[in-house]
């Protein structure tokens, strides 16, 4: 009996943190060609300064880009761009001979441009002014407009904090602070943010990839539940492997998390800057209604489905 081969899916960015996550659940559907600059990947290219040579991909998956960090020199700053528009671009010169059946692309919710807010659609306007934000938000565009010429059904998904087993970033710094006894809480950590699990981002793109009728667009997607600050110390104390005895510490007032944030500004190995500072003690939450609705979304909850090991 004849087995049917997998369709081709190019996947950028696998060897990343949501990548890896992503090439694992899509592989079970689809014959994964993982492209980046890691040695891991099928294709090995630099789409900041190469376009690669793609030939036969019927999905694609666009998850490879510089990541949120807080940018200190003019290169930091340069290459946000380098990576997310110029990679972006060069990958679409790539594609241009392939026959598409879908495309995805994973964008941020810093394209809004908001240190507080509630529950805020994807109809509100994009207002990033970081050079993060203003490089996603040329990328969607670059993405839309060649999807839509192509009339390739396309899914741009603005994720917020994105979680899985060893995460990076902001909520891999605090999982370390409190696995090493010195976290320090932020006023009543009453701050709310929300989150998404990789896991679950990476089971709605194979649906959606594979389903017989799809919606189209820009979505965003969380959790449904946006977590407090307390809410997820609680939770990783409940998960982590204690380096060292925990000591308790009383929270800080806002005032002086502010001075702190303003010399991690200043030193980079500091574990406070003022963006930090920012995201701990404004409340920022999305809604992912539209996702609901038109995809079917149906996340579990980031706290009560918490694998940081």
């Amino acid at each position: 009996m004849k087995t049917l081969s997998k369709p081709s899916l190019l996947l950028t960015g696998a060897s990343g943190f949501l990548g890896r996550i992503l090439d694992n659940r899509l592989s079970g559907n689809f014959k994964v060609n993982s492209l980046g600059r890691d040695a891991s990947c099928a294709m090995i290219c630099d789409l900041s300064k190469e376009i690669p040579h793609v030939r036969g991909m019927q999905y694609i998956v666009h998850a490879a880009g510089k990541a949120h960090i807080y940018p200190r020199t003019l290169a930091e700053i340069n290459s946000f761009h380098e990576v997310n528009v110029m990679g972006t671009l060069n990958l679409l010169e790539a594609l241009k001979g392939n026959e598409i059946c879908r495309m995805v692309f994973i964008s941020s919710v810093a394209v809004y441009g908001l240190d507080e807010g509630s529950l805020l659609d994807e109809s509100f306007p994009l207002c990033g002014v970081s050079p993060y934000a203003k490089s996603k938000i040329q990328a969607e565009n670059l993405i839309r407009l060649f999807c839509e010429e192509r009339k390739v059904p396309y899914l741009v998904l603005r994720l917020p904090l994105v979680v899985g087993p060893k995460p990076p970033g902001n909520l891999g710094k605090m999982i370390e602070a409190i696995s090493k006894g010195h976290f320090v809480r932020i006023g009543g950590g009453t701050a709310r943010k929300s989150a998404v699990l990789g896991d679950d981002v990476a089971q709605l793109i194979n649906n959606w990839l594979i389903a017989d009728i799809v919606s189209s667009g820009i979505f965003n997607l969380t959790d449904g539940f946006h977590p407090s600050f307390l809410e997820w110390e609680m939770a990783i104390r409940r998960n982590v492997n204690f380096k060292y005895k925990p000591i308790w510490v009383p929270g800080v007032p806002h005032w002086f998390a502010n001075i702190l944030g303003k010399l991690g500004d200043l030193w980079q190995f500091f574990p406070l800057n003022s963006d930090t500072v920012i995201k701990m003690t404004k409340s920022c939450t999305f809604s992912d209604e539209r996702a609901r609705h038109l995809l079917g979304w149906k996340p579990r909850s980031v706290i009560n489905n918490l694998n940081i090991n």
